[in-house]
C-alpha cells in the first residue's frame, strides 16, 4: 500500500498530524512525571536525591531527571496545569518543536541552576520547564516578527505574568534560580528556533 508524501497531503491533514504528534509527546512527558512521583512515593522519596545537586559533579544527572521529580503530589499538581497549558501551545507546532524547546530549557536551565544554587541543595520539579515554556512563547513572536505569536505572548503575560514574576523572588524552599534560568533558556530557545534560522539551515 502506498501513501502520498507529506508534500502532497492536504495542509489540514499535515497540520492535524503535526499537532497530534506534539500533544502525544506532551502527554508522555507529563505522564512520566506522574509515574515517577507514584514510584517515588512508594519508595518514600528515594528518587528525590537524583535532582540537581548544586556544584556537585554527581548532581549533573539532575539536569535530565529533576523535571520528572517532585516533592509530593501537591507540588506535581501545581506544575501540571501550567505545563499542560503552555506546553500545548508549543505542541501545536509539532513534536520536534516541543522536544527541542524542552531539551534547550532543561539543559540550559538545569546547568544554570546547578551553577548558582546554594551549596548542598537539591532542586527538583518541572517549574523550570514552566518558566521556560512561558518565556519561549513570550519571546517567540518578537524574534519571528509574527503578530499572531506576539499577541499569544501578550496573553501569556496577562494570564501568567504575576505568577512568573512572583516565582523569581527569593523564597524559602523555592528555587528562584531554576525559575530564572528556565526563563533565560526559554528566550534562548525562541532565538535559536526562529523561523529565519531554521530556514537558513534548510538551504
Amino acid at each position: 500500500m502506498s501513501y502520498p508524501s507529506p508534500a502532497r497531503r492536504p495542509k489540514a491533514v499535515v497540520d492535524a498530524a503535526r499537532i497530534s504528534s506534539g500533544i502525544k509527546v506532551l502527554v508522555v512527558l507529563v505522564g512520566l512525571m506522574w509515574v515517577s512521583e507514584i514510584v517515588d512515593t512508594a519508595l518514600h522519596g528515594e528518587l528525590d536525591r537524583y535532582g540537581i545537586v548544586a556544584r556537585n559533579p554527581e548532581g549533573l544527572i539532575g539536569i535530565v531527571t529533576a523535571p520528572f521529580l517532585h516533592l509530593g503530589f501537591g507540588h506535581l499538581i501545581s506544575n501540571t496545569l501550567p505545563l499542560l497549558t503552555l506546553g500545548a501551545l508549543i505542541a501545536i507546532s509539532g513534536a520536534v518543536r516541543l522536544l527541542s524547546v524542552t531539551a534547550i530549557v532543561a539543559a540550559v536551565g538545569g546547568l544554570g541552576t546547578w551553577l548558582i544554587s546554594p551549596p548542598h541543595t537539591i532542586t527538583i520539579g518541572a517549574s523550570g520547564l514552566v518558566f521556560g515554556y512561558a518565556a519561549y512563547l513570550i519571546a517567540r513572536g518578537v524574534f519571528n516578527r509574527r503578530i499572531g505569536q506576539v499577541l499569544l505572548g501578550v496573553v501569556v503575560v496577562l494570564v501568567w505574568g504575576s505568577a512568573l514574576l512572583g516565582g523569581l523572588l527569593p523564597q524559602d524552599g523555592i528555587s528562584w534560580q531554576g525559575h530564572l534560568f528556565g526563563a533565560i533558556a526559554g528566550i534562548l530557545a525562541a532565538w535559536f528556533l526562529t523561523d529565519e534560522r531554521r530556514q537558513a539551515k534548510l538551504k
